[in-house]
């Protein structure tokens, strides 16, 4: 899978998930380093990759729908030091199946996966 890792996330998640199979880019990568969330959404939409981050501001469902991005994953873990999230960034990646993730946003909490899918398509007219 594509990831995107968003400025709050430690840059060493990009090692850790290349490890594991994965193409991660960070916002640094870029140079998109403090610039807004819009701009930092687009630019993973228009790559296709998953945003990872621990901004609240993705949660927003009225600006980040469902559907109109490849996906993205906001963490809640514990606690917020470096440490610990990345061992939830790297178990939920290893126990999550992540292609069912594609277009939705979710929120990782210990032990709780909250997920919202894209709407359904009818296909009849």
């Amino acid at each position: 899978m594509n990831f995107k890792l968003d400025e709050n996330l430690s840059r060493h998640l990009k090692t850790l998930l290349a490890a594991l199979g994965h193409d991660a880019i960070t916002v640094e990568d870029e140079g998109l380093l403090s610039q807004p969330d819009h701009v930092v959404a687009a630019a993973a939409a228009s790559e296709r990759r998953v945003l990872l981050t621990l901004d609240l501001e993705f949660a927003d469902l009225r600006k980040y729908a469902p559907g109109r991005h490849p996906g993205i994953v906001l963490f809640r873990p514990r606690s917020f030091g470096p440490m610990s999230v990345n061992s939830m960034v790297e178990r939920f990646v290893r126990e999550t199946d992540l292609a069912s993730l594609t277009g939705c946003v979710a929120v990782a909490e210990p032990g709780r996966l909250r997920v919202r899918r894209p709407p359904l398509v009818d296909d009849e007219p």
